[in-house]
């Protein structure tokens, strides 16, 4: 029992580091990015090609002064970041990062908790994202935050509607709700290869999923929330120091929890193409398809930036459509079709 838990403590800060050290790289990897695509060198100053400028970067955040808005409530003011970095960490637990390692004779998962409602635990905290956002919004006591907090919310909602129905597809072909039962069932036997993956058999559901997810991110082109050219700053206009560097982190975890979800429910998790062909031991199987599973992250994590400076901002009436006329209905076509396969493969 003491080493059982041992080992989940010591999961726990490994994730957690991890989750902080991308979210931080981010930064970084975005300017950099970003640089490339405009013909720039980007940050170049802070050590050797810049490697250190997200060290600078938290620093400033640390030692700028804190400012509270006189007419701001100031304990839910203080609260909106909190809330914002606790729900996108939290949302991190149920991703399965591996499958099992031997030590010492005992079997070990690289996986925080494995609950058998694991993707429904995932929405309600990614749910409950939205109510940091809210609450700084509103209680900033500016126009152009509660512009930004009323437009997230209503953003939110609409998005996370066609992000169930897709989920709802995928859990109609594979029959459970557990983000490791599900990532095990892409992994097939000797000689398996990519086409196990549920991509293959939900292109659709990927396909929305996916928008829904830029959208959920805040991330461009959806990023009306923060919409530097009507709102100055949107929902954080008003925030300062760490309280900002709060705000700006969560939404980089998001977008790196986000990409851990999509690679796991649709690109197969933590299994890579022949991985039962390589004759190799669990263990080195298990870090095999761990570092793996890292590699689609930091691809999904480079298309969200890739598609920012690609793709320009919808207007506010363009986001709606696409959502309730747009994503919905192409996702209860969705279930339809994958209802109606799943039973003619049944009765074949």
């Amino acid at each position: 029992m003491i080493a059982f838990l041992t080992y989940k403590i010591i999961l726990v800060l490994v994730i957690f580091t991890i989750t902080l050290a991308v979210a931080a790289y981010s930064t970084y990897a975005e300017r950099k990015v970003a640089a490339f695509m405009q013909d720039r060198i980007g940050p170049d100053r802070a050590g050797p090609f810049g490697i250190f400028q997200p060290l600078a970067d938290g620093l400033k955040f640390i030692y700028k002064e804190e400012i509270i808005p006189n007419v701001s409530n100031k304990l839910l003011f203080i609260v909106g970041p909190c809330v914002a970095m606790l729900t996108a960490l939290m949302a991190g637990v149920l991703i399965p990062w591996g499958d099992t390692v031997t030590i010492g004779g005992i079997a070990y998962s690289l996986q925080i908790a494995d609950l058998n409602v694991g993707i429904l635990y995932v929405f309600g905290v990614v749910s409950i994202g939205v109510y940091g956002i809210m609450i700084g919004g509103w209680s900033s006591n500016n126009k152009f935050s509660l512009l930004g907090a009323i437009r997230a919310s209503a953003q939110m909602i609409s998005y996370e509607i066609a992000m169930g129905l897709a989920i709802i597809a995928l859990i109609l072909m594979t029959g459970t709700l557990s983000l490791k039962e599900i990532s095990l069932q892409q992994a097939g036997g000797v000689g398996s290869h990519w086409t196990m993956w549920n991509v293959v058999y939900q292109p659709l559901g990927f396909l929305i999923f996916i928008v829904c997810a830029f959208a959920e991110c805040n991330r461009t082109p959806f990023d009306l929330p923060e919409c530097e050219t009507e709102l100055v700053g949107g929902y954080h206009t008003e925030y300062s120091s760490m309280k900002l560097g709060f705000y700006l982190f969560a939404e980089y975890i998001n977008m790196f929890v986000s990409s851990a979800v999509i690679s796991t429910l649709y690109f197969g998790g933590f299994n890579f193409p022949f991985m039962n062909d390589l004759g190799l031991t669990q263990n080195w199987i298990t870090i095999l398809g761990a570092i793996a599973l890292f590699a689609k992250v930091l691809f999904f994590v480079f298309f969200f930036m890739w598609i920012r400076w690609t793709i320009p901002r919808f207007r506010y009436d363009q986001l709606m459509n696409l959502g309730w006329k747009g994503l919905i209905p192409l996702a209860i076509l969705n279930i339809g079709l994958t209802g109606f396969f799943t039973l003619w493969l049944g009765h074949k």
